[in-house]
């Protein structure tokens, strides 16, 4: 499919889901309008597998209703469409009929009751089987008795009556294996709805051109991993990019504290295609309850919450992932806490990219005890990036990226990137443009000193600066202002001196003729 196709596919899709628009908020309608089109998508695969099923017996799945071997049809398609996709639509039950019924004769039906059926089948098809995990509650944020979708049943029945039918006139070319243009449509209105989410986007989504950076960062090098990993995993977004860098990545893996989030990111993973015996995502608190604790990875990204609260309990000390470094990350601060997390996590040979604010390279106290640790004792610390303020959705104050290896190539230094001034301003956003993100990698990838964008610094001038990472300490982006000719101002002043005196003298003037007191 061409740029323009896929355009036009992005945009519609956007005009269906301002549908919804104005009958509830943006976090409600994205639920929605995400949710439909998942349905829509798990509809399609289910009848395109079961017709290439089918195929040898010359009948399509339409006809397996019909059919005088319905039954052992049917379970014969179920129990490979289990393993292959993962779930179980029957023929009554695809999103082509529902809208079809919904829309009979071009008058709106009810079919409400049916479809909130179908979307629990979906799920209790898996009962049992190896994907029930990935699938369960997949629909739970798709209420469709919520009086947000309209007063009364009818009204709610006309509303998604007219989503479904918008929906099913979209060709989501599902059959063009050589590119994922659904995939990306889906991860674009991703990013629609959380560039109006204000503070909250943060929560589910990374700005793309920052995923982008994280994802080259930990594949430098690399054309296949085992692994990545995403402890604050959100909408999937940071995964899903690492995948665009390499050739094969054999697993994912993620957690994501809050249940609509969780339920997003596995929309997302099925919906690039990613199969579900090859990705595994949890919904839990991973500082509190981490959920892959025995396992390491090769590549390990993260966007975790900006100095988030968490318990910094006692307890922490006894467990492997903190208590090396003898102090826990402050409560109401718990960037370091991640960062010792994704450590722990971290194989041999594997790079860790994540975000975190600016803070995280100065503060003093536990975090400055923690860091030098991780620089004196461990040596971890590869990198330093600075980022532009203002380029994350609901924060404008500016980040940095720490990139962490335990096995680093580069061990006697740290190597200091300042791209806080290169970037384009859109609207509100100050956004990274690709021959910035390319001078970054480039930068990162030669670690070599440029005037007031890198240096690269060996670990004794690090430990000079008390294991301070502020970068201006490392990269001077001082610019000399221009010599003021004192002479010139003084001159310059008396001249205004003279305008502002004959001006007054034009305003008393007029003040005469008025006959009212002059203002001064």
């Amino acid at each position: 499919m061409s740029e323009d196709k896929k355009q036009q596919l992005e945009t519609q899709l956007w005009n269906i889901a301002n549908t919804l628009r104005g009958k509830m908020d943006a976090d409600d309608f994205r639920d929605y309008i995400l949710g439909f089109i998942f349905y829509k998508y798990l509809s399609e695969k289910m009848y395109t597998y079961a017709n290439t099923i089918l195929k040898p017996d010359k009948i399509t799945y339409d006809e397996v209703e019909k059919h005088k071997d319905k039954k052992e049809l049917l379970a014969a398609i179920k129990g490979e469409a289990l393993d292959k996709l993962g779930y179980f639509l029957k023929p009554p039950e695809l999103f082509s009929e529902l809208a079809r019924r919904g829309n009979a004769d071009g008058k709106s039906k009810f079919i409400l009751d049916d479809l909130a059926k179908v979307l629990t089948n979906i799920e209790q098809s898996t009962m049992g089987s190896e994907s029930e995990e990935d699938f369960g509650n997949l629909f739970e944020d798709l209420d469709l008795a919520s009086s947000k979708l309209g007063k009364t049943e009818t009204d709610k029945n006309e509303l998604i009556v007219k989503v479904l039918s918008h929906l099913e006139a979209i060709d989501f070319d599902l059959k063009n294996t050589e590119s994922d243009v659904l995939g990306d449509a889906y991860e674009y209105l991703i990013g629609k709805f959380a560039s109006g989410a204000g503070k909250k986007a943060g929560e589910f989504y990374t700005p793309q051109q920052v995923s982008s950076v994280l994802a080259r960062l930990v594949t430098v090098g690399k054309t296949k991993l085992k692994s990545v990993y995403d402890p604050t995993c959100g909408s999937g977004s940071l995964l899903l990019r690492v995948a665009k860098e390499v050739k094969e990545v054999s697993a994912f893996f993620g957690q994501e504290s809050n249940p609509t989030t969780y339920n997003l990111c596995r929309m997302n993973m099925i919906m690039h295609d990613v199969h579900y015996k090859k990705f595994d995502i949890k919904n839990e608190d991973t500082l509190e309850r981490p959920q892959h604790f025995d396992m390491r990875f090769e590549a390990i990204v993260a966007n975790p919450p900006f100095s988030a609260d968490w318990s910094a309990s006692p307890l922490h000390m006894s467990n492997d992932r903190f208590a090396p470094y003898g102090r826990l990350a402050p409560k109401g601060t718990a960037d370091f806490a991640f960062v010792q997390h994704m450590i722990h996590q971290l194989a041999d040979n594997g790079t860790m990219a994540c975000v975190l604010p600016h803070g995280v390279l100065f503060r003093g106290g536990a975090e400055g005890h923690i860091r030098e640790y991780l620089i004196k004792e461990k040596n971890y610390l590869d990198a330093v990036i600075g980022l532009p303020a203002n380029i994350f959705y609901g924060t404008s104050i500016p980040t940095c990226i720490l990139v962490l290896k335990k096995k680093r190539e580069n061990n006697k230094d740290v190597l200091f990137i300042d791209a806080s001034q290169h970037f384009e301003k859109v609207k509100t956003q100050n956004v990274l443009r690709s021959e910035d993100i390319i001078k970054i990698i480039n930068a990162y990838k030669t670690r070599s000193n440029e005037d007031k964008y890198s240096h690269v610094a060996p670990l004794n001038e690090i430990s000079d600066n008390d294991y301070n990472l502020n970068i201006p300490r490392y990269v001077d982006t001082f610019e000399e202002e221009e010599t003021v000719n004192l002479k010139t101002i003084s001159k310059e002043l008396k001249n205004f001196e003279k305008e502002i005196q004959t001006t007054d003298a034009t305003i008393a003037a007029y003040c005469r003729e008025l006959g009212i007191d002059t203002p001064f």
